[in-house]
């Protein structure tokens, strides 16, 4: 059988490929988990190799250590399924161990092959997508879903969400005009794409345009703030043109009502509070005991260090917003320890990016304002090598600015001149 794309599929139940589709939806609607759909997909066809695999993937994207062991699982179960697969599928089951593994790269050109030969894979472009974004590759996040577009049908229901995905490759590669109008067209149909309105949230915020943020958030609300696990990091793109706008304490009420500690489960969906929080604390504003909820839930110990370059990043912030000195000290350690003992992709965006910001970071809150500097600045050139967006690591230009470091220019956002950009070149 084929699934609806044309895909060759090993199973013969159409029960499970109907179950595997809104599994595929939800991944890149980002509505509720797919777990259950998976289930249910291999409750319809036990004997299907995929269905584990889609679990191990999904599973990964979620960058979580705590989540290994039944990622290990679901690809031990697809391992004893592999005879009856087809070679598509064998394929995406040789490139889930390698994003296992730490071989983020290996992974993605192992979809990459995939999409060569099967261009409307959609499991395959989703994981990619990700994992291009995970490892700062622009060229990817634009190239992936182009090609897959013009592989698609007009009317194939999927095809909004890729349109929001080529809408955030092209404003991460810096075509802003063009990504801003490919994501207002994935959200005039029916679909709601939060992919969509997070792309053109970010020109918006790329171009300073604090007011024209707010009012497209606000309008498409009801797109990505009820049952979506990308809701947190909308509001967190609230409070950014919150910010741009100097409005601290606004930005400090989303922070209580949409990302502090009870609102959040994944270290993923903490990251965003704890970037706001530094950046209010760069601005002098005073976040009072949200430091300590920042904290809440999250293992700040230093066994996580060096899974994520990029939230290991995250976890520091909230261990000097605490006063935690020691811990921050032990965290930056346990990641140079990984970075030293691993070939895994991590360990490369840790020695070059992560860890000289993590030094950088600590000199600056103990007041080492040149050596801060001498940290920062070489790791921000390079910095999309860690992954994240280009309005995440905005907050690396902030520091070096708080650093004394005149780079206003180069902040993408200064023509606009907004109150921020005032604010920054008045402190200047």
């Amino acid at each position: 059988m084929n699934d609806r794309r044309g895909n060759p599929v090993s199973t013969a139940s159409g029960a499970a490929l109907e179950h595997a589709e809104t599994a595929l939806w939800r991944m890149m609607s980002f509505f509720d988990a797919p777990v259950a759909d998976i289930d249910a997909a291999l409750a319809a066809d036990p004997r299907w190799m995929l269905p584990h695999v889609m679990r191990a993937g999904f599973l990964l994207t979620l960058t979580e250590p705590s989540l290994m062991p039944p990622v290990h699982e679901a690809l031990a179960q697809a391992e004893t399924l592999t005879a009856a697969a087809t070679g598509r599928e064998r394929a995406h089951e040789d490139a889930a161990p390698r994003l296992a593994g730490g071989d983020w790269s290996g992974a993605c050109e192992a979809w990459g092959r995939i999409l060569a030969d099967h261009p409307r894979d959609l499991y395959a472009l989703q994981w990619a997508h990700l994992f291009d974004f995970y490892r700062g590759d622009a060229a990817q996040l634009k190239a992936r879903p182009e090609a897959t577009l013009r592989a698609l049908p007009a009317d194939d229901p999927l095809r909004p969400y890729v349109l929001g995905m080529h809408a955030f490759g092209l404003e991460e590669s810096g075509e802003l005009s063009m990504a801003e109008a490919v994501g207002r067209e994935a959200v005039t149909s029916t679909a709601k794409v939060p992919w969509a309105t997070h792309a053109v949230a970010h020109v918006m915020e790329m171009q300073g345009r604090h007011e024209d943020g707010l009012r497209w958030l606000t309008e498409r609300e009801a797109d990505w703030s009820q049952g979506n696990g990308f809701a947190g990091h909308h509001w967190w793109h609230r409070a950014l043109f919150h910010l741009e706008g100097m409005d601290l304490p606004a930005a400090l009420a989303l922070y209580d009502a949409q990302l502090a500690s009870d609102k959040v489960t994944l270290t993923l969906q903490r990251l965003d509070g704890a970037a706001l929080l530094w950046r209010i604390h760069l601005l002098g504003g005073d976040v009072g005991s949200r430091w300590d909820d920042a904290a809440r839930g999250w293992d700040l110990s230093a066994t996580p260090a060096g899974h994520s370059a990029f939230n290991d990043l995250h976890a520091l912030m909230v261990l000097i917003g605490q006063g935690r000195h020691a811990d921050a000290q032990g965290l930056v350690a346990a990641a140079q320890a990984q970075a030293d003992a691993s070939r895994a992709s991590n360990a490369a965006m840790s020695r070059e990016v992560g860890l000289p910001l993590m030094r950088g970071l600590l000199a600056w809150s103990q007041g080492r304002l040149d050596e801060a500097a001498a940290q920062i600045a070489p790791a921000r050139r390079i910095a999309h090598l860690f992954g994240g967006s280009h309005a995440q690591r905005d907050l690396i230009t902030q520091t070096l600015l708080a650093c004394g470091t005149d780079v206003l220019a180069e902040r993408a956002q200064t023509p606009a001149d907004t109150p921020l950009t005032q604010y920054w070149r008045a402190r200047l």
